[in-house]
């Protein structure tokens, strides 16, 4: 594995390094303990060995920071659920987490192959063109944000721009850097190769088997920048309980109702870091999923994906939790990852019973 580009170590990690820092008292409002909807049982805190009183003082800190909705799930019980969990936001950068699905279910199926190259598949782009040279970066390496492509791309912040590395720095596979052009890419691939559009297969393979209530096909946008880049990103909108519901087909691992969704192998080698994010962390780059290290502070491994960094999505398997945290980004926001991200550690420091 090898270290990473600097800018990247603004995102993910900056947030989960906040998580370490909170081991702090906690807290959190209590559900509804005999409901049960949407396929997802709602419970008391206690009844999961969770502290109200400590979740209490948690939603306290989340009222003041501007959250629009967290929900928080020990298997696939609900003991937190604030703010507005069934409207549908922008999930911003996790749409490459539910195209890493997408990608497991196909790939085990047989009809893709992510030892192709961009040569073998015809990918090109506007002028400049790719090189002999990036054409041979695999389908692999894009999932892994490694191809040494530093071409525009659509939907790349201004950070992203300003210290993408220069062309032909790094051959295909050697380098990861956080890269929308191997995301959007990989996006473009997965349609060629299936014949599906990414938005109808993740309702049929993914939203329809799982139960989520509120996902239509037109959540999906196809979000071009011609100027950039001819392959477009392909944002979603969900709520954060169908999220929630995705976080937990991986707590399965790709499980629902005794069929397995997405392959167990794949959730496996998608989770497992292929680059290292973050040196002082120890944060990693698995295959469109950030990974934690087994020794992170506070809570060990797991993974995650976030979204301009206040969307989040986090599983903990060995904590068998699932956590989702919301912001409306349609209108203009100031909360940060250095705001929300203590409140995910107050959560997961409200547990009581081991």
């Amino acid at each position: 594995m090898t270290v990473v580009h600097p800018s990247v170590r603004r995102r993910l990690p900056v947030v989960l390094l906040a998580i370490s820092a909170a081991a702090l008292a906690c807290s959190g409002d209590p559900v509804s303990s005999d409901s049960e909807r949407d396929g997802l049982e709602y419970v008391t805190p206690e009844e999961v060995g969770f502290s109200s009183a400590a979740l209490a003082e948690a939603r306290e800190y989340y009222d003041q920071i501007g959250s629009a909705a967290l929900l928080a799930l020990y298997d696939n019980k609900v003991f937190v659920a604030w703010g507005e969990v069934d409207r549908k936001f922008w999930c911003h950068s996790i749409r490459k987490a539910f195209l890493s699905g997408l990608y497991g279910i196909y790939v085990g199926r047989g009809v893709i192959d992510t030892t192709k190259t961009l040569e073998d598949l015809n990918i090109d782009d506007i002028p400049p063109s790719l090189t002999p040279e990036e054409k041979q970066a695999r389908v692999a390496d894009l999932l892994k944000s490694r191809s040494g492509v530093y071409h525009e791309a659509a939907a790349e912040a201004p950070e992203m721009e300003a210290e993408r590395p220069e062309r032909g720095s790094h051959p295909p596979g050697t380098f990861f850097y956080y890269n929308n052009w191997d995301f959007n890419v990989a996006g473009v691939i997965f349609e060629q190769e299936t014949g599906v559009g990414i938005f109808e297969a993740f309702k049929q393979e993914i939203a329809d088997p799982i139960g989520m209530q509120d996902f239509l096909v037109t959540d999906g946008h196809y979000q071009y920048e011609p100027e950039k880049s001819m392959h477009p990103a392909y944002p979603f909108r969900m709520t954060a309980t169908d999220m929630a519901r995705y976080g937990l087909l991986y707590l399965r691992n790709g499980r629902w109702n005794g069929t397995q969704i997405i392959p167990e192998d794949w959730i496996a080698v998608s989770t497992t870091a292929h680059s290292i994010e973050d040196p002082e962390s120890g944060v990693g780059y698995g295959m469109m999923w950030y990974v934690i290290p087994a020794d992170f502070p506070l809570f060990g491994p797991g993974f995650a994906h976030s979204g301009v960094g206040v969307h989040l999505l986090l599983v903990l398997p060995e904590h068998n939790l699932v956590i989702v945290h919301r912001v409306n980004t349609d209108e203009p926001w100031t909360i940060t990852g250095a705001d929300y991200l203590p409140l995910i550690g107050m959560i997961v420091e409200a547990r009581t019973a081991n």
